[in-house]
Order: C-alpha cells, then structure tokens, then sequence
C-alpha cells in the first residue's frame, strides 16, 4: 500500500461526512477505535500553555523548559527532584480528568455497538469516562502503573498512594527520600511504565488485552468501522497501519480518521475512507446531534 499517493476520501462535504458516518455507527457488525495522543488534547489534555503554566511554572523558572514534555526528558540530578516533576505530572494527568467531555461523548456513540479500543495513551481516560476495560488494549502502559527499572520481574504496581504522598509532601521541587520508590523484588528504583525502550513491562494485565484484542479482530470480519481517532506517525504501525490494512482487506469494512490536520488515508482505500480534518471533540458532538 502506498504511503506517498495518499488522499482525504471519496467524500468531499463535511456535513455528508457526519451523516455517513453516523450511519455506519448505527448499522456496522462491530466498531474497532483507534485512539492516539490527538483525542486527549481534544479533552483539554494540552502539555503546555496555559495548563503547564498553572501546574509547572516553578518547574520552568528553575529548569528552564516551556512544557511538560520537555520536563519529563529533563536530566535531574537527583531522583529527588526527578520524582518531585514525575509525580506531579502524573497527578494532573492521570489523577484528574480532562476538562472536555470528548471521551465521554465516545462511549455515548458506541456504548451499544460491539466495541473494542486499542489506544497508545497512557493516561487512563478510558477508563475514567466507562469503557469495559474487557474491552481496552492500552499498548503503551499507563501513567498509574510502576515497574522496576532494570527490570527484574514482568510485573507491574499501582502507584496512586505513592503519587499522591509526593504530591503532598514535596517541597521546593523536591520529595523527602524516604519516598523514592524500590522495586519490592530487587530494590532496584522503580519507574514509569511507559513504552521508551526494550525495558518495557508487558505483564500479565497487558498480555490479557493484546490476546482480547487479536480475538476480535480475528472473529470481526464482516462490516467492520475502524474509526481512528488524533492518531499520528510517531507509532503508526500500532494503530494506522494496520488499520489501513484491514479495510484494504475487507471490502465491507470503512476507515474512518478524525485528526486535527492530519486526516488522510491511502488511495487504494479511499472508496472505503471517510477523512475529517477537525477539533475531535466537535466533530463527536456532531455525530451525535446527527
């Protein structure tokens, strides 16, 4: 399949865009969404701007960066003040909610249909806004879940209660060191469980979920929506990929991308394609208005 010859689908008029899509969510055997970083910044999850300055500006005077991104690859010097940042990025992003209601909009369109949702975000607003999590793959890990860092052991621990004693007790950007967090195995520290190198943790809860997810792709194969949602080409063979393969595949299956500047698909699947360049959260509150 062509990666240059690409196209924004056969229909060309927004609103023939909402009206048939909202009919394919009505009438397809199963839907399968692709969620990328595109649909949490739709929700208000922004990493800089108004929202870094109101959570990090001490961060930004006394280190110098201008978002959260830049601060999570900041080279600390203690794991003090590595946590003292970590543990409060993880709060506001994984702890609080987002401040738009585009996850729960989703569920309101799906929530009858057969359903799955792979997703390479990590901040839990799946779950937070009611998705089975039977029916979630997070590829990529989640910002509640700690491993060892070397590591010793495919496991994984909740870290809510350690998140939010750092939180509380931290002070000039620093934790007490009685709360750096050990692995309970090996006494190695512990870190994030995010997707970054071959030092990933895939335990027994992520193997749970690729296996459900390799399921129902494996028994959907009728009219199948593949509805990618603020998916870009940082992963793209997670999600877009092989999205694109399968409708190729399946010639009762439509592709359906919603992202804000980057909505466009193959020319050999534009048939089955519907492209919409647009906020996600505005184009969900259409389909349902539709």
């Amino acid at each position: 399949m062509s990666l240059k010859m690409m196209t924004v689908g056969y229909i060309k008029d927004y609103s023939d865009k909402i009206k048939r899509l909202k009919e394919l969510l009505n009438t397809s055997d199963a839907v399968v969404i692709g969620a990328g970083a595109g649909l949490s910044t739709s929700a208000g999850f922004t990493y800089s701007g108004e929202r870094f300055n109101k959570y990090f500006s001490d961060f930004a005077r006394k280190y110098g960066f201008s978002d959260m991104y830049s601060g999570g690859f900041y080279p600390y010097k203690t794991y003090e003040e590595f946590w003292a940042y970590w543990s409060r990025y993880i709060f506001v992003n994984r702890y609080t909610d987002p401040p738009k209601p585009v996850y729960s909009d989703l569920l309101a369109l799906v929530k009858d249909k057969d359903y799955f949702v792979i997703t390479t975000n990590v901040d839990h607003c799946f779950q937070k806004s009611g998705v089975d999590k039977k029916r979630l793959f997070y590829t990529q890990g989640d910002y509640g879940l700690l491993q060892c860092s070397q590591p010793c052991c495919q496991e994984t621990f909740d870290n809510e209660d350690t998140i939010r004693q750092m939180m509380e007790r931290q002070k000039d950007m620093r934790i007490p060191t009685e709360l750096l967090p050990k692995c309970p195995h090996c006494g190695k520290p512990m870190t994030m469980n995010l997707r970054s190198d071959d030092r990933f943790v895939e335990d027994e809860g992520w193997h749970a979920a690729a296996a459900r997810y390799s399921d129902f792709i494996r028994t959907h194969t009728g009219k199948v929506l593949y509805l990618e949602l603020g998916v870009g080409y940082n992963t793209p063979v997670i999600i877009k990929y092989p999205f694109w393969q399968m409708t190729a595949q399946n010639p009762q299956a439509t592709y359906a991308c919603i992202n804000y500047g980057e909505a466009a698909c193959p020319t050999e699947i534009a048939a089955q394609s519907i492209c919409i360049d647009g906020d996600i959260g505005a184009v969900l509150e259409d389909l349902r208005r539709a």
